[in-house]
């Protein structure tokens, strides 16, 4: 009796589940749904991710422009063509955002004049420009060669450009604007700085005509273009002591001191040649690049390779910038017999012929670059 009732209750069970089952079945050909949210009010919109920004800059050594190489240049009436010179220098640096140089030799206006006191033709800033050079440092040792007539042709040359320039300023005001630019949304400062004037200054009262380094005057600039926005400071130093692969203390000394006020990259120039490359906290240091063009061929081998490299330079979400992609070869410059035919070259372009044993020469070279642990 007890069997049956426990048989019959199962079976009340079963059927009492199949009959939900079919009543809260959706009907054929009917899709569920979601609930209809216009309003959004639950939803969380799609984050953005925010990108790294990311410019690039090639650099290369002095513009030093000596009587042979602006005679070689000369068109006999008293204008000059340069161009035939860089070449080779175009396509490497076309493919850059930014693209520097340092104009060794004052551009001041008159007679050509070659060393001690040098003077060039307006045609090689022209020339350089038409070449792609978009940033050009104006602050070194040859910048009161002309005095202040030539300062004065200089600055008004440059403002003549389509280029960004530091070093020479018209007034107190232009030298301590410390303007900002902007490139793939990057804003950047660019400044310029010699430690060497080879005895020679600005008349009193006009000190703006070039920035001679010093320390409160560099920190100040470098926290204007910060509080101006600046993402990224770059600053060419004119720094050292000529002929030596080795930095001197004085370079050693002033890199620490960028670095310690935020600066992110050093360009060096003076020594004539090449240095290593290094970083220095965060700061990227290039001690020295060399010359990019000269007449130093007496002097030696080593007057006549300089050094570019390639860079980017990453800016991330939270500000931190960093550097990637760094790429450097050497130039070198040729000059057939007779100081003719000069051509600034990539080694890549050379030859036994062009330069004897141009191999282990690159290879020696490239071992001081990054003797620094680069």
């Amino acid at each position: 009796m007890r069997l049956k009732k426990e048989v019959k209750f199962v079976l009340l069970c079963l059927v009492i589940t199949l009959v939900l089952f079919f009543a809260f079945k959706p009907k054929s050909g009917t899709k569920e749904t979601k609930p209809n949210n216009d309003s959004g009010s639950n939803t969380n919109p799609p984050v953005e991710e925010v990108k790294d920004k990311k410019m690039s800059i090639v650099m290369v050594g002095d513009a030093l422009i000596h009587g042979a190489v602006y005679l070689d240049a000369s068109n006999g009436d008293g204008t000059y063509n340069f161009k035939p010179m860089f070449t080779y220098i175009t396509p490497i640096i076309e493919k850059y955002d930014l693209r520097y140089y340092n104009q060794e030799s004052i551009i001041g206006g008159g007679t050509p004049q070659h060393y001690p006191l040098l003077n060039s033709p307006k045609e090689i800033g022209e020339d350089l420009v038409a070449a792609g050079f978009n940033l050009v440092s104006l602050a070194n040792n040859h910048s009161f060669d002309q005095g202040e007539s030539g300062l004065i042709n200089s600055i008004n040359f440059w403002k003549s450009q389509n280029v960004i320039t530091a070093g020479q300023y018209s007034s107190f005001e232009e030298q301590r604007e410390v303007p900002i630019y902007e490139q793939n949304g990057i804003k950047y400062a660019f400044l310029s700085y010699t430690t060497k004037t080879n005895g020679l200054s600005a008349p009193r009262g006009k000190e703006y005509y070039v920035n001679v380094y010093d320390k409160d005057q560099v920190t100040e600039d470098v926290a204007k273009a910060r509080e101006k926005g600046a993402e990224v400071v770059i600053v060419a130093m004119h720094w050292g002591e000529e002929y030596t692969h080795t930095p001197v203390a004085e370079e050693y000394e002033i890199a620490e001191y960028l670095s310690s006020i935020g600066v992110n990259l050093v360009i060096g120039a003076h020594p004539h040649v090449i240095q290593p490359i290094a970083y220095v906290g965060d700061t990227l240091v290039i001690y020295s690049l060399g010359n990019f063009i000269s007449a130093q061929h007496p002097l030696g081998l080593e007057k006549i390779i300089g050094l570019l490299v390639g860079v980017e330079i990453v800016v991330d979400k939270d500000g931190k910038v960093t550097f990637e992609n760094l790429d450097y070869q050497l130039l070198y410059t040729y000059c057939a017999p007779g100081y003719h035919n000069f051509s600034v070259m990539p080694f890549s372009e050379l030859n036994d012929s062009i330069l004897a044993n141009y191999q282990s020469i690159n290879e020696q070279y490239l071992a001081i670059v990054g003797r620094e642990g680069l």
